[in-house]
């Protein structure tokens, strides 16, 4: 019935994710309200974990990707699943890094990485980093030369795919704000001149082609171009690539018309493609890494709105206002995200007619959803959107001037507060007068 195996309905036709009410949650931690399956999370490293471990011989590592839910509580699951870290800034380094995590299994990406968030990855003992332009290059051979270390890197590739997403979230193709390209040489060259460096060490090679992605033959063909990349390196400039990180981008299910693939089923194509490669050009098998992103985690939250008013406009449509929006899920207005939605305590009441839901910030673009189909929806009403585990709190702001949400992780019967939600103090403790 809904978009997600945590979500249940029970005897009060209340919606319940994990064992817990949702409508009770709403009552005692209060609206907006983060929740988290932690059950899910967890099963869903697994079944990530496993794939590498039984199409790849466990020669590889999974990357959490901290960008779409970053929080020392996420850091601590992630580590006792065995994944690995991608980060792409100082502040999720130092979350993960005060969350104890092993740095040696981070991997820090970026287009425009500073000096000192460089300084603090090579401090906090970061594995690789990787590396996105020939000025950064530069800058990381510099700082590791001043600290007396030789730093391991990855150089992030455009590998020329159309990964046939929205255009905000293509990454692989020549036109990308990230990575050195291959068709235009731009790749070898950084790679023979990186070679010179005295304080680098080129151990692996990166690409991402994009995300929200229901194929995995795009998987594939990347692997596929990346490893005759690798060959090319070698015979030309006799470079042995260790890593090949092939990045993620897996999509999830955010309504009905999405029908993502089983996790393992884009690891074992992409598996597959690098290891025929691999016999083809004589090559040995590299250590593969894969940052399957959102797929591990959104589907394991959702958030839940008190309903404030319904202004029925005759004839145009009925807006249902919410007591959060774009500063707390800001997805849909940056480029239309779609989500489903439930009447939390009515959970399986019969749709009535479509409605739009609107955030309460002061902006006529602050929409959740449009033209949706929903039961009837009365003030007072708990409303949950599904799927929100990912790139809600982490792109969460304080406009308006409005806190920002907790987030509550339940796990069997335990329910726990890993974000605490924020108060008007929180919002001026930075002023000043």
């Amino acid at each position: 019935m809904f978009n997600s195996e945590n979500l249940t309905v029970n005897q009060d036709n209340h919606l319940v994710i994990g064992n817990f009410d949702t409508v009770e949650l709403a009552r005692e931690y209060g609206t907006p309200l983060y929740v988290l399956d932690e059950d899910l999370f967890r099963k869903t490293c697994r079944e990530f974990k496993e794939a590498i471990d039984t199409y790849y011989d466990g020669n590889g590592l999974v990357l959490y990707a901290n960008k779409a839910l970053c929080t020392m509580h996420i850091s601590k699951v992630t580590a006792e699943e065995g994944l690995g870290a991608d980060v792409v800034s100082g502040g999720e380094i130092y979350t993960i890094h005060k969350a104890g995590f092993p740095m040696e299994k981070v991997f820090f990406h970026g287009n425009n990485k500073t000096r000192a968030e460089i300084e603090l990855a090579i401090n906090c003992g970061v594995g690789h980093l990787v590396v996105d332009n020939r000025f950064e290059l530069d800058l990381i051979n510099e700082v590791a030369k001043e600290k007396g270390i030789v730093q391991r890197i990855l150089f992030r590739i455009k590998p020329g795919i159309d990964a046939h997403t929205h255009d905000f979230i293509k990454t692989g193709q020549i036109d990308s704000k990230f990575g050195v390209a291959l068709e235009n040489g731009e790749a070898a060259e950084i790679h023979q001149y990186a070679s010179t460096l005295s304080n680098i060490k080129i151990d692996g090679v990166h690409c991402h082609i994009g995300s929200q992605i229901f194929d995995n033959e795009p998987f594939s063909e990347a692997a596929r171009v990346m490893m005759d990349f690798i060959a090319e390196l070698k015979q030309k400039l006799n470079i042995k690539v260790n890593i090949l990180n092939l990045g993620g981008g897996f999509g999830i299910k955010y309504s009905s018309d999405d029908d993502p693939l089983p996790a393992a089923e884009y690891i074992k194509r992409a598996a597959e493609t690098v290891k025929q490669c691999a016999a083809e050009k004589g090559l040995e098998l590299p250590y593969l890494v894969f940052e399957p992103g959102r797929s591990l985690v959104a589907p394991s939250g959702i958030t839940l709105y008190t309903v404030g008013c319904v202004k029925e406009i005759e004839n145009v449509r009925t807006y249902v206002s919410i007591d959060g929006g774009m500063g707390d899920n800001p997805r849909y207005i940056l480029y239309g995200a779609k989500y489903s939605a439930v009447v939390a305590n009515r959970a399986i009441a019969e749709p009535k007619g479509p409605v739009t839901i609107a955030g309460k910030y002061c902006e006529s673009g602050d929409l959740i959803q449009e033209h949706i189909l929903m039961p009837e929806i009365k003030v007072g009403d708990t409303l949950a959107i599904l799927a929100t585990g990912a790139y809600n709190y982490s792109m969460a702001s304080n406009y308006n001037r409005i806190p920002r949400a907790s987030i509550v992780a339940v796990r069997g019967n335990e329910k726990k507060v890993i974000v605490k939600r924020e108060t008007y103090d929180d919002l001026i403790k930075n002023d000043v007068l």
